[in-house]
């Protein structure tokens, strides 16, 4: 009871001579006085809480409810300016004690809601170590209100839950109360984290089925509870995800239930295991509901609320697609999705879609940006191909895929168009690959090609670059250019040899070194960065396109081999710069292997132009990333004979030969393997391996001579070749020798047959007759005959020879194709 309050009884108890306005023409007032004694205690005289829980648990005397009832109204008025931590603990139990008496006298409901108030109001400590000493009780009794839940009562849950909320809210005491404070603004909301509060108002929801009003001030709690972390943590534990989502359309004229709800989960997914709300939310109950949350706000959502909300809805179901295992499909959530994707640039018939029309607004912007988006993470789920087919994204995507066209309206502002065109061609590098037949049927090679055209060309365009995929590109194509070639990149490691082989026919080859050798005169350092992306894209197209094939390995000829000298050629010091000099030098190193090596004029020019040189050069920076693949190209280019003299030649700082370069790197390479040498420079450590058995020690006797096996294997090979030319030389020169084979020859082709003859079978000769040879005959052979210088002319013909055969001498050359005069028969050497 307040001090102000108390006064007046005082006056009233302590005025014996008071008199009244008959008896005394003056009312004179009387004030009671407080002793000072009592002011310092303040409002919290002594109050025996036992006594009041003594009397609650009390059920045998007659006038008991009266009493109850005026013990707790006492206690209400007592602490109406805060509940002090000493006392939470009984005061809580009071409210349990009348909350259980509700089911059977409904009296004591007013007297909890009372109760329920206070808890409202700030907690007051004494001593600053209060906070810690009844942090226990405290949580215990916080944890309480979320069990209240239970009870039947619509008051008693709305009370609840403004009491919860009201802890994110928290306003000073309304009258300073002396010899107290109030506790820190954060304990209430830390001890409905220690207690548990937000796990039991989740487990709440089943109760409120039917109960809109009560739902949607849980869904406010929860709104609050769902800033931290912890109770995150607690939420999710309870199945908070999977309970709020499967709920969104239930029925709420105020809209309240689906904004509330939406942002509890986007705090659940950033504050808690993302992983573990997408295992909750990626069942059929969660996604049809979304499902049928998004199509009506898509369809018939006009406010800017409704498409943020839209727009919301859409973010929470992209990261559900990530997990391979959610239902899209089966939902049928994924078709719609393309068909809103796609219904603005391919014109459909669904009547999802028909009249609809996205407008330039913001919102309806980033819808655009974010369909295009979790179509590349619904692509990655292989069973979407065919939805992608029929929803013929690949040519939605591809009409953004072209120059400007003037005086044309589109609906979009320049900015936007920029930035959807340049996250087409980007969603273009994940779908494409994965639908070929529609990229080439859509003349896919041909539009990038094109598009790559008006990037290079002088056609003025000044981009704005604001967005992600924009960086790098403002006042220019580069942008384009860079997306452009990404997409041709992604067909080009396909392999496929339809995409290459139309791709080189277009003259792929001369239009991307054009475009190089462009970049290299229009580079600047603002634009260094992206430049560099796209001089390494070019090359690792180049790569693709010409490995294992020798006459596109020509068309790149000179003009190729000049590039790439040119980033050969660079300053060492960007080779560490950071800026993408280190990318491009891969890229270049591998062109060399795939556009380079295996063409011989290629191979000349570049050692012409000292391209052995300017490698040496760059493996003397003892750049590990680049060793292993320089010394690979370095060792396929010694198969030209002319490589030799230019290593030899090289000289590095100080003199440095190559053979000194080489053992300088075997040098470092045993240091970092940690290779240990005796006095004499003998290796002393293969062996010295801890935890071997004597088998082991056998095994590694065998490693250690692997090298001495393997020459004594070479000479094996060497040897039974030897002989088996010495036994062909035998059979050509002894003919009581080829007698012999050919006898063996044929007792092995008797002895493979089948014994064993069908009836009426019809027998074929297999043996050609008169034919002196003991190796398989065909239409084309490999004659290995005497020189002719030696003979002085042909063998001796056999009784079947063909005279017009043409013969080439000499011992072990080949004949390419050989020409029967009568088809019918068979070749034989001459």
């Amino acid at each position: 009871m307040s001090t102000a309050e108390a006064a007046p009884e005082t006056a009233e108890a302590q005025d014996p001579g008071h008199r009244s306005k008959s008896s005394s023409p003056r009312q004179i007032p009387v004030i009671g006085v407080v002793a000072e004694d009592e002011e310092m205690q303040g409002v919290f005289k002594p109050m025996d809480l036992n006594r009041v829980i003594k009397l609650l648990e009390e059920n045998d005397e007659d006038d008991l409810e009266e009493k109850q009832l005026k013990s707790v109204k006492k206690l209400v008025r007592y602490y109406q300016n805060g509940l002090p931590l000493r006392d939470l603990a009984q005061i809580f139990k009071i409210l349990n004690l009348c909350a259980g008496k509700i089911e059977n006298q409904p009296c004591f409901i007013e007297p909890a809601y009372d109760i329920l108030k206070l808890c409202g109001l700030p907690f007051l400590k004494k001593k600053v170590s209060d906070e810690i000493t009844y942090a226990e009780d405290t949580a215990n009794s916080v944890a309480l209100l979320g069990e209240l839940m239970k009870i039947p009562s619509s008051e008693l849950r709305i009370q609840i839950c403004k009491c919860i909320i009201d802890f994110y809210h928290s306003e000073p005491p309304k009258k300073h109360i002396p010899g107290y404070q109030q506790a820190s603004s954060s304990y209430k909301i830390k001890m409905a984290e220690v207690g548990g509060l937000a796990k039991t108002m989740v487990q709440s929801m089943i109760l409120l089925e039917n109960q809109l009003v009560e739902k949607l001030w849980v869904l406010k709690v929860l709104q609050h509870l769902s800033t931290s972390e912890a109770n995150c943590t607690l939420m999710v534990k309870a199945q908070a995800a999977s309970k709020i989502c499967a709920h969104l359309n239930d029925t709420d004229p105020s809209g309240q239930l689906l904004f509330r709800s939406s942002e509890i989960l986007w705090n659940l997914l950033e504050k808690s295991s993302k992983e573990e709300i997408i295992q909750q939310l990626s069942n059929l109950e969660c996604l049809l509901a979304l499902k049928k949350v998004f199509k009506n706000l898509f369809m018939r959502g006009f406010s800017h609320y409704d498409r943020q909300l839209r727009n919301d809805i859409l973010v929470i179901t992209t990261i559900i697609a990530q997990n391979p295992g959610a239902p899209m499909i089966e939902c049928g959530f994924t078709r719609d999705l393309i068909l809103f994707a796609t219904f603005n640039e391919v014109k459909s018939q669904n009547p999802l879609v028909k009249g609809l029309k996205l407008s330039n607004s913001y919102e309806d912007f980033e819808l655009k940006k974010l369909l295009f988006n979790i179509i590349v993470i619904l692509c990655k789920d292989l069973p979407t191909v065919q939805l992608l087919i029929d929803g013929k994204v690949v040519l939605a995507l591809f009409t953004y895929v072209k120059r400007p066209e003037k005086h044309k309206i589109i609906e979009w502002s320049v900015a936007q168009h920029e930035e959807l065109q340049l996250h087409a061609i980007a969603t273009l590098s994940s779908v494409a690959p994965l639908l070929i037949e529609e990229y080439m049927s859509c003349q896919g090679n041909a539009r990038v090609l094109a598009f790559l055209e008006w990037c290079e060309s002088e056609d003025p365009f000044f981009s704005h670059g604001n967005s992600f995929h924009g960086t790098g590109g403002r006042g220019n194509k580069f942008a384009q250019m860079r997306y452009s070639l990404r997409l041709l990149r992604a067909m080009v490691y396909l392999e496929d040899e339809t995409v290459n082989t139309d791709l080189c026919e277009k003259g792929t080859i001369q239009q991307l070194i054009g475009i190089f050798k462009n970049m290299i005169s229009k580079s600047n350092e603002k634009e260094e960065a992206i430049v560099l992306e796209i001089q390494s894209d070019i090359l690792l197209i180049l790569s693709g396109l010409c490995e294992h094939h020798i006459q596109r390995k020509e068309i790149f000829g000179t003009e190729g081999v000049d590039i790439i000298l040119h980033v050969m050629k660079a300053d060492p010091k960007k080779f560490q710069s950071g800026l993408g000099y280190s990318v491009l030098l891969f890229s270049t190193l591998d062109s060399i292997w795939c556009c380079i090596l295996g063409c011989y004029p290629s191979e000349d020019y570049f050692l012409e132009k000292e391209g052995i040189f300017l490698l040496l050069d760059i493996l003397a920076l003892n750049q590990k990333k680049f060793c292993n693949l320089i010394l690979g190209i370095m060792v396929e280019f010694c198969d030209n004979p002319k490589t030799a003299a230019h290593v030899n030649a090289w000289r590095g700082k100080k003199g440095q030969t190559a053979a000194s370069l080489l053992i300088k790197l075997w040098r470092t390479e045993e240091k970092e393997l940690g290779v240990k040498r005796d006095k004499n420079g003998k290796i002393v450590d293969f062996e010295n391996l801890p935890g071997l058995s004597a088998e082991d020690f056998i095994t590694l006797c065998i490693i250690h001579r692997y090298l001495d096996f393997k020459i004594q294997g070479t000479h094996k090979q060497r040897e039974l070749a030897n002989k088996s030319w010495e036994n062909f030389l035998a059979r050509t020169s002894n003919a009581k020798i080829l007698k012999k084979a050919k006898r063996l020859q044929e007792k092995a082709i008797e002895s493979s047959k089948y014994n064993e003859q069908p009836q009426n079978a019809i027998y074929h000769r297999t043996v050609i007759r008169g034919l002196n040879t003991t190796v398989p005959s065909g239409r084309v052979v490999t004659v290995e005959s005497t020189p002719v210088r030696l003979l002085g002319g042909p063998l001796a013909d056999t009784d079947i020879a063909l005279k017009k055969l043409p013969i080439r001498g000499g011992a072990l050359q080949r004949v390419k194709t050989v020409k029967t005069v009568d088809e019918t028969k068979k070749s034989i050497p001459s």
